[in-house]
């Protein structure tokens, strides 16, 4: 029921004579509606998934839906249900769709694969049921059933929790947990990977002279235009802050990660940014890096990119540079 009561949504509806202090929990409207029903039917469509309760730090509260035949849980950069925890095998366990059905089977895992408490025996396909509680390790996942409202929340949150709420893009932190695991998966695969980071020239004086309003339009409409235009399949897109953003390109190298940079910064040159007939001139600067050999660590290669966006900066804006 508690579940249910955070699932509506609920309106303060007052009167024009009233003040804000005089709306107590009397006055408070409930409005399921056509909002709440459309809620409802999204939640019939759900996928069954599973839901990480227990793990790495920033993997907690973590999503996997389960829409595909096989999918493995694993330490491995290939696993569909990626976790990155020592006690986890690279390839601990495989869930299966299969109809409407879901199961699992531990692959001869170390730390063997249990289910509410009861430890499964290798190569054993076991059917999962409506929250059954899954330990890998020391990795603990919620096994939720298709249409699960509950699944639908956890979805809806886990979105809200990874976006920019101004410009609908990935945000800071759900970039720094995609870059990590992308640089890991880059090395172990032994693909390439760029990234190019760039921001606003002047984005203060555009405050400054037109007012934050108009600031937040150029930043959203910026946004826009890159998102539609030029974000392939495998690309990622972030706000990382203020008015710096960040492409991640896996599997492109530094030259095509350069000719990538270039179009982003041709493309916001060449777009008209006007508001009420007023034309906003908007450019970019832009930095660009690639995966080396002797880097460990993602942090490494946005350094390098930061370090470019700068360089550019430096050297008159509205340029790309790459190292």
């Amino acid at each position: 029921m508690l579940l249910a009561r955070r699932f509506y949504t609920y309106y303060v509806v007052k009167r024009e004579d009233e003040d804000e202090d005089e709306v107590t929990s009397e006055s408070t409207a409930v409005v399921r509606g056509d909002t709440f029903r459309q809620r409802m039917e999204d939640a019939t469509k759900a996928p069954p998934c599973l839901v990480m309760l227990e793990g790495p730090a920033g993997y907690v509260g973590k999503q996997w839906p389960i829409d595909r035949t096989d999918m493995i849980i694993g330490r491995s950069m290939t696993s569909g249900i990626f976790v990155d925890d020592r006690s986890v095998s690279r390839s601990h366990a495989k869930v299966s769709l299969v109809g409407g059905d879901v199961f699992i089977v531990d692959l001869e895992s170390s730390n063997r694969t249990v289910i509410n408490d009861d430890a499964l025996p290798a190569l054993v396909p076991v059917k999962l049921t409506n929250n059954d509680q899954i330990k890998t390790g020391n990795v603990l996942f919620k096994f939720l059933e298709r249409g699960s409202i509950e699944a639908h929340a956890i979805e809806q949150l886990q979105t809200k929790s990874e976006k920019d709420p101004l410009t609908g893009i990935f945000n800071k932190g759900a970039l720094a947990m995609k870059g990590a695991e992308s640089f890991k998966r880059a090395k172990l695969l032994k693909v390439p990977m760029s990234l190019a980071v760039f921001d606003i020239d002047h984005f203060k004086r555009i405050n400054d002279t037109h007012g934050h309003a108009v600031g937040d339009y150029v930043l959203r409409e910026m946004a826009a235009v890159i998102g539609t235009r030029l974000i392939r399949g495998d690309d990622y897109f972030a706000r990382y802050g203020g008015e710096e953003f960040v492409v991640l390109l896996f599997g492109s190298n530094l030259q095509q990660a350069t000719e990538i940079g270039e179009r982003l910064r041709a493309t916001i040159e060449g777009h008209t940014f006007s508001v009420n007939g007023t034309k906003i001139p908007v450019t970019i600067s832009v930095g660009v890096a690639t995966k080396e050999a002797q880097m460990t660590a993602w942090e490494e290669m946005f350094g390098k990119a930061d370090d470019a966006l700068y360089t550019s900066k430096r050297n008159g804006r509205n340029r790309v540079t790459s190292t």
